[in-house]
């Protein structure tokens, strides 16, 4: 695997454990209005990501179905909206601020399933990122090495509070300082591990990558929906996700437009 892409699978990851680091700097939890606000701006990334990113060059890819160049976007999405609404009822979890398990009841610790509610949401970024370096490596669209570290950066900056946001209330709750931080570091791991075992399913079956790209497009906009938009809109009323998702929408938009 060539050295841009393994540099390119990392940086994400490397955003999650960078903001995981925020547990040995800050002493209290982030701030109710900081948190919404975080988490818009995250969802704005990850919505900017999977129509520049992802959805518009899968239907490029596919010019050549002349006007149903629009099929593998929309079979695509809709698999990846689907496989995300399955592992929501496969996997139990636990949604921040939120008391109410997801998924099959068991008996895990509260800290364990916020863990997994984060992993549940990287999995997608991580198959965005692959899939995109898969199609730089195989030459098969236009996308271009800035466009894919473009993408890489984008969800790096979204991924650097996701990881203070897992680190710090498990903190507050009564876990250790490093544990915490471990915790926070491993939510992200399963980013360029899922980018990895996309690019080697990709280079094998090279015909699917639009409907990859729409894949993933459609699993990151089924957290946006179902995790995100909640979360930056709970409690009192503010206008502070909505505006952060705006900022965080034109953040990866320009990012994508000026790399790509």
């Amino acid at each position: 695997m060539p050295y841009e892409v393994i540099q390119g699978l990392l940086i994400p990851f490397a955003g999650t454990s960078l903001g995981a680091a925020s547990v040995f700097l800050l002493k209290g939890e982030l701030n109710h209005l900081v948190q919404r606000g975080l988490t818009g701006f995250a969802a704005g990334v990850m919505v900017a990501a999977s129509v520049w990113s992802l959805l518009i060059p899968a239907m490029d890819q596919s010019e050549s179905m002349g006007q149903l160049a629009f099929l593998p976007a929309v079979i695509g999405f809709w698999f990846g909206i689907l496989f995300l609404l399955l592992l929501d009822h496969l996997v139990p979890h636990l949604h921040l601020n939120s008391e109410e398990q997801e998924g099959p009841v068991c008996n895990l610790s509260k800290r364990f399933m916020l863990v997994l509610a984060v992993v549940l949401h990287n999995i997608p970024e991580g198959m965005a990122v692959g899939v995109v370096y898969a199609s730089w490596i195989m030459g098969t669209s236009d996308i271009t090495l800035a466009a894919a570290l473009a993408l890489s950066i984008g969800i790096a900056i979204q991924n650097f509070p996701e990881g203070a946001i897992i680190s710090l209330p498990l903190r507050a709750e009564g876990t250790g300082s490093w544990k915490a931080f471990i915790l926070g570091v491993l939510s992200g791991a399963v980013e360029p591990i899922g980018a990895a075992l996309t690019i080697l399913f990709a280079s094998m079956v090279i015909p699917v990558l639009p409907y990859l790209l729409s894949f993933a497009a459609g699993a990151m906009i089924y957290v946006v929906v179902e995790e995100l938009i909640p979360e930056m809109s709970s409690g009192q009323h503010s206008n502070v996700g909505t505006l952060m998702f705006a900022v965080g929408f034109t953040v990866m938009m320009a990012l994508d437009v000026a790399l790509g």
